[in-house]
């Protein structure tokens, strides 16, 4: 199966399927424009300053409805793979948060954080205890880092029990501090995402072997969340078939295997799907042009969010060791938004280039929306 028609250089359908509300928990969302997880790392000593406030403001004040933060870490000691990411712990960073979200509802918009463990990609020397090696389900070097000579430490039914707890303190005080929800991080080879991988999951006891074993850390984790939080709060969880170092694995191969995968996560507790591909517009499964997102939502039932490359030419892998991304129409995604295949649309680096994507493409002013290039990969503003 191939992709629809390649996009044009701009849009030429409404994109009034975009700007639909969408009912959120307890609020409403103005439009399905979601700000897409990417880690920024301008958060030292693991606190969000008031840059970050700003930062996330502007996106919000731009018309995007739904911010999901970079990936955020709980208090678990492993859980840090990469330098200066804000964590959703301590006074200071507890406060820098509150402020975040202040910010991001008097612009209009709601926000959630990505919570995010980074297993075996973690490497010694990160904070903020640089003795702590990385936790993995087995002790095997993660692919995306078997040049580093080191072994993860095979984690216990202990250190499981401490790492759901970590995950569940995270996600009370995201209640506690006025978010809309959390999303829980499953995706792209990290943690969570280790369980699934047989790759990275060797383990003879209940959390390895079948597929379905694999997923009981995940659904024991989802289960506590929810059982802390309450019913009402959502809970998003992300996922993918791409790994760090594996980009063209799939976890599941078939509609069948992704309903096995699907349904335990969702009768533990999940609200909303975040299906993460490179491409929006690849069909998932041979004989469907659904994409990855769209069975998810005809599987479950569920909400789900769509993600990868939207309004730009290259992937995020070819745009970072690439050269820079062009601008395209959205006419594909508008298709799929018209028969409802998916809810909402995460944006990631169109987002980074201008924080106004959103409300340019609804007033009209495309051709006034700023192109990505490689260089706002690491600009902050």
């Amino acid at each position: 199966m191939t992709p629809e028609t390649p996009a044009l250089d701009t849009t030429t359908l409404s994109v009034q399927p975009l700007f639909r509300p969408l009912r959120w928990g307890s609020r409403d969302l103005h439009n399905r424009v979601v700000m897409a997880p990417m880690t920024r790392s301008h958060s030292p000593g693991k606190v969000p300053g008031p840059d970050v406030a700003a930062y996330y403001r502007r996106r919000a004040e731009g018309g995007t409805a739904l911010i999901i933060t970079e990936g955020v870490n709980p208090d678990h000691p492993a859980a840090t793979g990469h330098p200066s990411v804000p964590g959703l712990y301590g006074d200071e960073g507890l406060a820098g948060w509150k402020h975040v979200v202040d910010e991001v509802h008097a612009a209009g918009a709601a926000i959630i954080p990505q919570l995010w463990h980074c297993g075996s990609v973690r490497t010694l020397g990160m904070e903020p205890d640089p003795t702590v090696p990385g936790f993995a389900p087995s002790a095997i070097p993660h692919p995306a880092h078997s040049d580093t000579g080191e072994t993860p430490h095979e984690m216990t039914p202990g250190d499981i029990d401490e790492t759901i707890a970590s995950f569940v303190r995270a996600a009370v005080s995201a209640r506690e501090l006025g978010f809309d929800g959390i999303e829980l991080h499953g995706a792209h080879g990290y943690l969570v995402d280790q369980f699934f991988w047989e790759v990275t999951n060797q383990r003879s006891d209940r959390y390895g072997g079948s597929l379905e074993k694999r997923l009981t850390f995940a659904v024991d984790l989802i289960g506590a969340v929810r059982a802390a939080v309450g019913p009402e709060f959502p809970i998003v969880f992300r996922f993918s078939q791409w790994k760090r170092a594996a980009y063209d694995y799939k976890l599941v191969k078939t509609p069948s295997e992704l309903e096995r995968f699907l349904t335990p996560l969702v009768e533990a507790g999940v609200d909303v799907l975040h299906a993460s591909t490179r491409r929006f517009n690849d069909p998932e499964f041979d004989g469907s042009d659904l994409n990855l997102a769209g069975w998810a939502k005809k599987i479950t039932g569920l909400p789900a969010i769509t993600v990868g490359s939207v309004g730009l030419d290259l992937d995020y892998v070819q745009s970072r060791s690439g050269g820079d991304a062009h601008k395209v129409g959205i006419d594909a995604l508008i298709r799929r938004l018209e028969r409802d295949e998916f809810d909402l649309v995460a944006v990631g680096r169109a987002l980074l280039s201008d924080p106004a994507w959103a409300a340019k493409l609804e007033d009209g002013r495309e051709e006034e929306i700023v192109a990505f290039e490689r260089k706002h990969l690491t600009i902050f503003e």
